[in-house]
């Protein structure tokens, strides 16, 4: 059985440090503050992305350069027979698209995966590809399973601004409007391959109890798990690590038992919906019941 490499880029979340602890690859997704191009987490911290975003800088993502995404595949492949490529969701990317494109000239040593994740969705799909390359499974064995598991997955999302999302063209200017004069915190949900408004709220408290809400219905109605004994469940924030780890309290009193992970939200993710950010988020444990 050849060696399988897993390689994904950091709308997962997952940092150069961590992947290298792991042993998979994270390719750094580009951005641009004030027309300058940085690397996600390489030519900028956290803390400062959201100082140069909180002095009112202009942000907006790109797409990684061909030559980036091909440089990485030949270095791996130095190393590795195959590769499982997971690039964040098609729906709220061109990047599988490209991957594909990219993939044809590899004589099917790169598969790539469109399981229609983002963020720690996406990051557990990255967890689950590199435990079944340990386990000895192909690179095509990889992403059939992760795409038979494609839609078995979640994210509730509470922004506190919809400032972002309207620089990107998510909502009107509008509709911006409108919900920052009435103190709006929208909720919006990601199952699958939409991005979609899922409700709103006047204030985080009844945004989360909604996200909860929604979460246990997931389990008992989506997933028939009702007590989620088959699913990963997860915490997601921007530059809000305090409110993160007080929604971790609420969210353990009504899912005991469940070891919660918390995980920042990646800075090309923040582009699009800024500081303040709190997610729930879940998704099937591979090879688990369904």
């Amino acid at each position: 059985m050849g060696k399988v490499a897993i390689v994904t880029d950091s709308n997962s979340g997952i940092t150069q440090a961590e992947a290298y602890r792991i042993g998979i690859f994270v390719l750094p997704m580009p951005f641009y503050i004030d027309e300058k191009m940085y690397y996600d987490e390489i030519d900028l911290t956290y803390d400062e992305f959201f100082e140069k975003l909180k002095s009112g800088a202009d942000v907006k993502t790109s797409m990684p350069a061909l030559g980036s995404v091909t440089d990485l595949w030949q270095k791996v492949l130095r190393e590795y027979d195959e590769i499982v490529h997971i690039p964040m969701s098609s729906s709220l990317s061109g990047s599988y698209e490209t991957a594909c494109m990219l993939a044809k000239d590899y004589d099917g040593k790169v598969h790539v995966v469109d399981n229609q994740r983002i963020s720690v969705t996406q990051r557990q799909a990255v967890y689950d590809a590199k435990q079944l390359a340990d386990e000895g499974k192909s690179a095509a064995e990889i992403a059939d399973i992760l795409m038979k598991e494609k839609s078995n997955s979640s994210i509730y999302i509470m922004v506190d601004t919809l400032r972002y999302l309207r620089r990107g063209g998510r909502i009107t200017a509008a509709a911006a409007a409108l919900g920052t004069f009435l103190k709006i915190k929208p909720i919006l949900q990601i199952q699958g391959e939409k991005l979609d408004a899922y409700a709103q709220a006047r204030t985080a408290k009844q945004a989360k109890t909604i996200m909860l809400e929604a979460m246990k219905k997931d389990f008992e109605e989506r997933f028939h798990d009702a007590s989620g004994a088959n699913m990963h469940l997860e915490i997601a924030y921007t530059h809000n690590l305090e409110a993160a780890e007080q929604f971790k309290e609420e969210v353990a009193e009504i899912f005991p038992n469940h070891d919660i992970t918390i995980n920042p939200l990646s800075i090309s993710v923040a582009c699009h919906i800024g500081a303040g950010a709190l997610a729930l988020a879940c998704s099937h444990k591979v090879g688990a019941a369904l």
